[in-house]
């Protein structure tokens, strides 16, 4: 800023020499701006050589002024930019300390456009303010004292124009904040639209509903041009006016400057051009003041994000490192909204067991898997590990203990070793040995490049089948004593099933298991089994004590099993 500010005294020292150079051939006589430039002209613009001496001056101030501008614009430039990466940084950090409630209110395309597009317009409003808000002082400070130095009475005159500046100035300043805030709230609209429809593109092609989700995309992108042609007309409105006032306060100045004070021209002269510079960082506010506008709106939202409660361990929170005898669900109830999902709901699962969880859609099986390794919070009851209270347990200590394969995994755009790593420091022993336990070597080894194959976005290069192995893999890298299975085969083939199946049923005694599933052939060996309906625990027993007592489990294992006609089926075959 210190920088900024020396190159625009050059200009105030920039009138006053050439001034002196008007006294010298005569152009500029009389008044106090000729008694000044007759001061300059004796000490440093003598003889016949004053144009070469002029020229001579000029050169190192202007080259002083180029490269004062260019580091002090540059500096500015810089600490936008920090400033802009720190927060992409504290955002991105606060997302992942967020509920998963927050994630399920909220869509990907707004959340992303927010750390994308946001941030980089508040950078670019930082970058005006420190160029134009906070240079602001500096100039108006000198150029008024010398305005004052030529007239005193006439510098009274620039005061009243003053508010002929500003008035205008807040009211387009409250419309820019206000059509920006709509501008961008309907870009988030719009990048969720764009977004909903090509990842379902797939649906949409074999619906032939490109015409339909063309006209979607068409109605949101002329409801953003809308709001786009809105800020673009207050942000444009705010120089046609501030050049009418301008020009209007000068002619006014110029007005009384020769008639009510009779001052003389060079005086008047000399005014007017230190007068520009007056105005000039004033325009120049007014003119970046609806991207600074529209910064402050960016910032509001981010804010609007980063002010969300997180998920803080509570006080006096333990470490627990390992897991040695049970994992016990007391009566536990548990809402979304206002609508409970499960309702005091109570069991207990011994290190080393692999529990099945069954029932309809929306019993809430996945919200028990969700609980335990406090993904949700505000549970009624309690769930315990080894006796201690998940409440009093450290949320990153308990997701050490646990891995989670989901229904339709998630791969990352990198190496299959990076996606079975997953920021861990594996050794490739380790990685090979995950990949052997979810039979995901098989496939694996089939590959030119083996574990250096890169993914594409979302692992689309690889089937469903081998995605969930490499799933599994993953997990089982982690190396976690309770393992999460949610859903993880519901749509496998009948050859990845077995694969999973498999590599599930060889970890039975290593690990503790809490399986949701659809297909129960895939649990058939479980140590037991929770059946679950409308949110409650309906039963729970091996597989035999529900087929003969639970009718409920008969019904769903006769429908899901085609080869079996009841569970004894298999063995006496």
């Amino acid at each position: 800023m210190l920088l900024m500010s020396m190159a625009e005294q050059c200009e105030i020292l920039w009138v006053a020499m050439l001034t002196s150079v008007g006294q010298d051939f005569g152009l500029l006589k009389g008044g106090m701006i000729g008694d000044f430039s007759m001061w300059i002209s004796r000490h440093f613009l003598q003889g016949s050589n004053a144009l070469q001496t002029l020229i001579a001056i000029s050169l190192p101030v202007a080259t002083f002024k180029a490269a004062t501008l260019f580091w002090g614009r540059f500096l500015v430039q810089k600490l936008s930019i920090q400033v802009s990466r720190e927060l992409r940084d504290n955002y991105f950090a606060h997302l992942q300390q967020l509920p998963m409630k927050f994630f399920q209110q909220h869509h990907i395309g707004s959340l992303s456009q927010k750390v994308t597009g946001d941030s980089q317009q508040i950078a670019v409003s930082i970058n005006s303010f420190f160029r134009n808000v906070i240079l602001t002082p500096f100039k108006l400070l000198s150029s008024l004292s010398f305005c004052l130095f030529l007239s005193w009475k006439l510098s009274i005159v620039i005061f009243v124009g003053f508010p002929l500046l500003v008035i205008p100035l807040v009211v387009i300043t409250k419309k820019v904040r206000a059509s920006t805030r709509q501008l961008m709230k309907n870009q988030e609209l719009f990048s969720s639209t764009l977004l909903d429809y090509l990842s379902g593109i797939q649906t949409v092609k074999m619906f032939s509903m490109e015409r339909f989700s063309l006209e979607k995309y068409q109605e949101e992108n002329s409801r953003m041009a809308f709001y786009e042609q809105k800020a673009a007309k207050y942000d444009l409105m705010t120089r046609p006016i501030l050049h009418s006032v301008t020009s209007l306060c000068l002619a006014g100045i110029i007005l009384t400057g020769l008639y009510a004070f009779q001052m003389s021209v060079p005086d008047l002269i000399a005014f007017c051009g230190i007068l520009h510079l007056t105005y000039d960082p004033i325009k120049k506010f007014a003119e970046e003041n609806a991207s600074i506008q529209r910064g402050v709106a960016a910032l509001e939202r981010m804010l609007s994000v980063m002010q969300v409660e997180p998920q803080n361990d509570r006080e006096g929170s333990v470490e627990l490192e390992t897991f040695e005898d049970s994992i016990e669900f007391d009566h536990v109830s548990f809402k979304y909204e206002d609508q409970y999902v499960l309702r005091d709901v109570s069991f207990t699962i011994r290190r080393g067991e692999t529990v099945a969880i069954v029932g309809a859609t929306g019993s809430g099986k996945s919200t028990i898997l969700n609980l335990l390794p406090k993904l949700y919070e505000g549970m009624e009851g309690d769930i315990r590990i080894d006796g201690k209270s998940i409440r009093d347990i450290r949320h990153h200590s308990l997701r050490k203990l646990v891995s989670y394969v989901s229904q339709k995994p998630f791969l990352f755009f990198d190496t299959i070793r990076k996606n079975i790593s997953f920021g861990q420091n594996l050794t490739e022993e380790a990685v090979k040995l995950a990949a052997s336990l979810a039979y995901a070597d098989e496939f694996i080894d089939r590959l030119e490049l083996k574990y250096d194959t890169h993914l594409s976005e979302t692992g689309k290069n690889l089937s469903g089948g081998q995605q969930q192995r490499l799933a599994l893999a993953r997990a089982l890298a982690k190396k976690s004593p309770i393992l999460l299975l949610d859903e993880a085969t519901s749509q496998l083939d009948a050859f990845s099933e077995e694969k999973v199946k498999s590599a599930v049923e060889k970890m039975q005694g290593t690990l503790t298991q809490i399986i949701v599933a659809h297909r129960l052939k895939t649990i058939e060996k479980a140590d037991r089994i929770i059946v679950m309906k409308e949110g409650r625990k309906l039963s729970e027993g091996t597989k035999e004590s529900l087929y003969e007592n639970c009718p409920e489990f008969r019904s769903m294992w006769d429908l899901n099993d085609l080869s079996m006609k009841s569970p004894t089926y298999t063995e006496k075959t």
